[in-house]
This record gives structure tokens, sequence and C-alpha cells, in this order.
């Protein structure tokens, strides 16, 4: 069965089923904190110059 016939079975089975609630659970936007990105890259980055001057 190749993947486009599949998608249309499953398209086809959400239409049939509208009147029921959708019980999967829908994957939440993934939201990129800019301020907790950077966070994240400095305090790799200390852990990078730490090592390194433990190590010379």
């Amino acid at each position: 069965m190749m993947i486009a016939d599949m998608n249309r079975l499953e398209r086809a089975a959400r239409v049939s089923m509208s009147g029921f609630q959708d019980t999967e659970a829908r994957p939440s936007p993934r939201s990129s904190h800019p301020s907790l990105r950077l966070g994240a890259v400095a305090l790799v980055a200390a852990l990078v110059l730490a090592v390194a001057w433990q190590l010379a």
C-alpha cells in the first residue's frame, strides 16, 4: 500500500468520524523562546570553557 493511499484512507476515516471528538493528542506547536535558547547556548559555552580550562 502506498503512502498516498494510506493518507487518503486516514483522511476518509477522519471525515467519516467527524461527529466524534478526536482522541489523539495533537502535538503542541513548537515554541522557540529566544531567551531560553540563548541561555542554553551560553550554558554549553560555559561548560566547554570550563572543561578546556581544566585540561589546559
